[in-house]
């Protein structure tokens, strides 16, 4: 079977189309059935040099492939599907960005911490919200509001304060990128525990996992 130039590019368009319809219904899931709001963003390929290019311009983006695009609209919760193809259409090939604080604060800790936390928290049937893993290695805990701002109280009160912990906390003007969109060009970003209708708006509050996480990721070493 021959190939021909005309149709490596005509699969590689099939691709990108596939890959935005997949985005948008990911989008108009995570506005109309989780209730999140949602904001496009930039994207990133991998330089020769190994730092990504950011789709922004900017030579020295401090964080390329993982902000928000300045001069798209945010998509509110409650968007349809209509609506997210329509936004999307305007920024074509933008990453899924959900911004952090509103709906969720966000406990980033190494992925096999993670994993074995996860593992952990599920035998003790306490509440658990979304887990995302991103390609960097990291696993991403959604729980409720406010866990940033808390979090050394929080530690202090578990006895983790003065520990060297893996372990840090987004709030209120961080974003994080959502599946199935690229992270930093570095690959796609998956979820570890999708969310559900019970958690994905009420995620427990940081003081239920924050035991469990904190301990793993003391552990760390010994998970390879």
């Amino acid at each position: 079977m021959g190939f021909t130039i005309g149709g490596i590019r005509e699969r590689r368009s099939a691709s990108r189309r596939r890959a935005r319809s997949t985005e948008i219904t990911a989008v108009a899931e995570y506005t109309g059935l989780w209730g999140w709001d949602v904001v496009p963003g930039a994207r990133a390929a991998r330089a020769a040099g190994g730092r990504p290019d950011c789709s922004c311009g900017a030579r020295d983006c401090p964080a390329p492939g993982a902000h928000p695009l300045e001069f798209a609209g945010e998509l509110a919760a409650g968007a349809t599907l209509e609506k997210a193809a329509a936004a999307w259409a305007e920024t074509p090939g933008a990453a899924v960005l959900l911004p952090v604080g509103r709906s969720f604060d966000v406990l980033d800790v190494p992925e096999a911490a993670g994993r074995h936390a996860l593992a952990r928290l599920e035998r003790m049937g306490l509440p658990l919200g979304p887990v995302a893993l991103a390609p960097t290695g990291r696993a991403l805990f959604f729980v409720a509001p406010g866990a940033a701002a808390e979090l050394p109280d929080l530690l202090y009160r578990t006895g983790w304060d003065d520990a060297a912990l893996d372990l840090r906390a987004l709030g209120p003007g961080t974003h994080v990128t959502a599946p199935p969109s690229d992270h930093g060009g570095q690959g796609p970003m998956r979820w570890l525990r999708p969310p559900a209708l019970e958690t994905a708006g009420r995620p427990p509050q940081a003081r239920l996992v924050l035991g469990t996480l904190a301990y793993v990721c003391h552990r760390a070493p010994l998970y390879g």
